[in-house]
């Protein structure tokens, strides 16, 4: 099955609002109209209103980094999906630096995946083992996938999955790719014993850790890689343009 792939450049809490707008324009040009692939620009939080001006009428797509599990109330500092919804169309969920450094539970990555649908919003749900965990990552992979969806019985389309491993993210050492390609296939897999063959073929699943100008073009060809969630390089408008360039290509 054709899937259309889909490159997530992950910000993070990186530029001040002159770099996030200077970066902005800079990836409209060098991006608007890719034909092949899917761009989807992940700024911080302040920035989002900024990201959706600038890329309003183009190819490219706001997503945002977080996303709290309430639609509204008292909760300072949170922002909810149906705000996120006026300025962006996409959101991840579940990333390791949310679940590891902020404590995240199983629980509230669900909650914010079934709020994002509700919203509207299309959600990246990432998973990923830690260093201490590669020699049971099929354990560690089925439970993420099976908490993370608890509660939804069809697998929606919107869902795209990044799989990331904690300790390829950040930090220069990326998975191979023949270890990419069958984490995400064995992430395909799993999505077909969960729910049904066809609804896990047609499901987009990213390669994210460590992705570089160097590397993309071996992930991107892999079968069951269908585009990358990418952070440091996102940074970098040349690099992260070569990036998307490669997915679409292959």
């Amino acid at each position: 099955m054709a899937r259309l792939p889909v490159v997530g450049g992950n910000w993070k809490m990186h530029t001040a609002r002159g770099e996030a707008v200077a970066l902005l324009s800079a990836l409209r040009r060098e991006l608007d109209g890719l034909a092949g692939a899917q761009v989807v620009i992940c700024p911080p939080a302040p920035w989002l209103g900024d990201a959706a001006d600038a890329l309003a009428g183009t190819t490219l797509e706001v997503g945002a980094q977080d996303v709290h599990w309430e639609p509204k109330g008292a909760f300072t500092g949170a922002v909810s999906a149906p705000m996120l919804a006026s300025v962006a169309s996409w959101v991840i969920v579940g990333h390791s630096e949310r679940r590891y450094l902020f404590g995240e539970t199983a629980e509230e990555t669900n909650a914010k995946l079934r709020a994002s649908l509700a919203a509207g919003l299309s959600p990246i749900l990432a998973v990923g083992e830690r260093q201490e965990e590669i020699g049971r990552v099929a354990d560690v992979l089925a439970a993420q996938l099976t908490e993370g969806f608890r509660g939804i019985e069809r697998l929606p389309a919107d869902v795209v999955i990044a799989y990331e491993p904690v300790w390829a993210i950040g930090t220069g050492l990326a998975a191979t790719p023949d270890d990419a390609q069958a984490r995400c296939a064995l992430i395909r897999t799993m999505l077909a014993e969960r729910f049904n063959t066809a609804s896990a073929d047609a499901c987009r699943i990213q390669y994210g850790g460590s992705v570089i100008t160097g590397n993309i073009e071996d992930y991107a060809k892999q079968p069951d890689i269908d585009g990358a969630l990418v952070g440091g390089a996102s940074l970098d408008a040349a690099a992260f343009a070569t990036i998307c360039r490669a997915v679409a290509a292959a």
